[in-house]
């Protein structure tokens, strides 16, 4: 309960507050203390090792999506060159002069010709340097993520700055009014 109480004493003027409410209020308005050093140390954190940083940051959730996102870009770029390898492989063979590679049959008539081994080659070279961005880029993303992330947990939430909507309905004109509410309390 909030009790204040003024006295007049000839010139100067006194209020008491009830020192209850002003423990309420310092715990209120108790803030915490900015690190300008928590976004470097949480990108850092991501570039050596991909979600350490979303770790650092308490974001537990975010960890298990950078090694999903990371990993199935490694996966992407390993399938491709292997693939690349094996039609990569089987051209050398056929301009060794070989005609027993797996894209030939039993007899040695080719199932692919020389043409189609070329283009595979060029098709998973491809696939090959395009996963390695996408990864590359995830991984970019994920260091983002983290400083920005950290960044954004300094940043001032609390109710004395706060934007709101508010929806009431006003019953002498039967009609609804909708507004934003920008509270700003120091």
């Amino acid at each position: 309960m909030m009790s204040l109480a003024q006295e007049k004493d000839g010139d100067s003027t006194s209020i008491a507050i009830d020192k209850e409410l002003v423990v309420i209020e310092e715990q209120a308005f108790e803030k915490k203390e900015i690190d300008p050093l928590r976004p470097s140390k949480a990108a850092f954190y991501s570039a050596i090792f991909p979600g350490a940083g979303q770790a650092y940051n308490k974001k537990y959730w975010k960890i298990p999506i950078v090694w999903g996102a990371i990993g199935t870009g490694v996966y992407f770029y390993i399938r491709n060159d292997r693939q690349f390898d094996r039609y990569r492989d089987a051209y050398k063979r056929r301009l060794a002069g070989f005609t027993d590679d797996e894209f030939s049959d039993a007899n040695g008539n080719p199932l692919i010709s020389n043409d189609g081994l070329v283009r595979a080659q060029q098709q998973f070279r491809r696939n090959k340097e395009v996963s390695l961005l996408v990864t590359l880029g995830l991984y970019a993303l994920n260091i983002i993520d983290a400083n920005v992330d950290a960044h954004l947990l300094q940043f001032n939430v609390d109710e004395n700055l706060s934007l709101s909507p508010h929806y009431q309905y006003n019953q002498w004109e039967n009609a609804s009014d909708l507004g934003l509410t920008l509270n700003f309390k120091f």
